[in-house]
């Protein structure tokens, strides 16, 4: 199979109007979407597989050459099983929107709208944080050091003369 105009077209215009039909409000059209971009991407796989060759079935006077690509047909196989559970998942959706508030179509949410209103700093998560982060706070070691805010512990130190103790 030789990869046409023909072919190209039409796989632009399945994904064209799949992906408008999926930023739809609509789930039935949502779906709808969704099933042409799995028919165009069937589509897609199908014309990457290369030319039409023989069945890939072993015979030792056939060239290499001569089989056909098996793999973009389980490929196809493949994105037909998934597309058709998608299918069936979105229709559950679609007939339980139904039932529980007969409409098709998706609403905003009253508490989207306030997220959407709300600014983007948050003074809790954008505060400024502080050097020290440690809950356990640092005490000062002696009493003059207690005076000054900014002082840290520090080791006593006990200063001898050389050759003797005190």
């Amino acid at each position: 199979m030789s990869i046409n105009l023909t072919l190209l077209i039409v796989m632009g215009v399945l994904y064209a109007c799949g992906i408008y039909l999926i930023l739809e409000r609509s789930l039935t059209r949502v779906l709808l979407g969704l099933m042409l971009l799995a028919n165009a991407t069937n589509l897609l796989i199908l014309s990457t597989g290369g030319y039409a060759g023989l069945a890939p079935l072993f015979n030792k006077e056939t060239a290499s050459s001569e089989y056909n690509d098996p793999l973009p047909q389980a490929l196809i196989l493949t994105s037909i099983v998934i597309s058709f559970a998608v299918t069936a998942f979105m229709l559950g959706i679609i007939y339980r929107t139904w039932a529980l508030a007969r409409q098709d179509e998706i609403q905003d949410d009253i508490e989207d709208r306030r997220v959407a209103r709300t600014p983007s700093f948050d003074k809790e998560d954008d505060a400024i944080v502080p050097l020290e982060t440690s809950e356990f706070a640092i005490t000062p070691a002696s009493p003059e050091d207690r005076a000054q805010p900014d002082a840290t512990e520090k080791p006593n130190t006990v200063r001898t003369k050389e050759g003797g103790s005190q």
